[in-house]
């Protein structure tokens, strides 16, 4: 298996965080050589300053956590996190729509910020704790069509973060057509091997030292 520290966007995502945080997770994501680091969109270009000269990605939140800001908000948010050095961005789809079946919208959505994302790593976040497999399904099947980079699990602030369960489904529904990023409560070793072992591609975790120094 690749290095797991090669697996990990270090994140930091916390309504309390500060620029002393952020400059922290940037030094502990390039003595760990962690593949990316994980921050809200005030922080895209201090991280990037800060990440200068390494191969470190940095990935931007957008319409997080909840996913429910307009559609604009988002294509404003994926615009500007790349104009200030954005390489992924890690946006949440509209959860109320796709529980309401209204497919169409959700897709709408995601395919807007695919547009706006053009040339980069556009992952799309499900917040599976909130969903049932039909709309898992419908969500992988949408994020398909849509040519999203990444599908994944949850942003850390729901009710519930990643399960082997929901992982297994969304493999499934995928393939290799996609790749997967497991996010939520995932704390140590064993547990990140897991989600490895069944395809996963990125692990996003405020952890990853724990995980890489177990």
């Amino acid at each position: 298996m690749t290095s797991i520290n090669t697996y990990i966007d270090h994140t930091q995502l916390k309504a309390t965080s500060t620029l002393d945080d952020i400059a922290i997770l940037c030094k502990e994501a390039m003595e760990h050589h962690f593949y990316a680091v994980c921050v809200n969109g005030c922080y895209t270009a201090f991280a990037k300053a800060e990440l200068k000269n390494t191969s470190i990605k940095i990935a931007t939140v957008v319409g997080f956590p909840l996913g429910a800001v307009s559609t604009q908000t988002k294509v404003f948010e994926t615009k500007e996190a790349i104009a200030h050095g954005a390489d992924e961005i890690d946006m949440v789809l509209q959860i109320g729509a796709l529980i309401n079946n209204d497919l169409e919208t959700v897709k709408k959505d995601i395919l807007a910020v695919r547009e706006a994302s053009k040339g980069k790593v556009l992952k799309v976040i499900f917040e599976n704790c909130y969903l049932n497999d039909s709309q898992i399904k419908n969500a992988c099947d949408i994020c398909l069509e849509a040519n999203v980079d990444f599908i994944k699990t949850s942003t850390g602030f729901g009710t519930g973060g990643a399960t082997i369960e929901n992982v297994r489904l969304m493999k499934e529904t995928v393939g290799n057509q996609i790749k997967i990023k497991a996010s939520g409560g995932i704390k140590d070793k064993e547990t990140a091997v897991k989600y490895i072992a069944l395809g996963v591609d990125r692990i996003g975790t405020s952890s990853g030292i724990k995980i890489v120094e177990a």
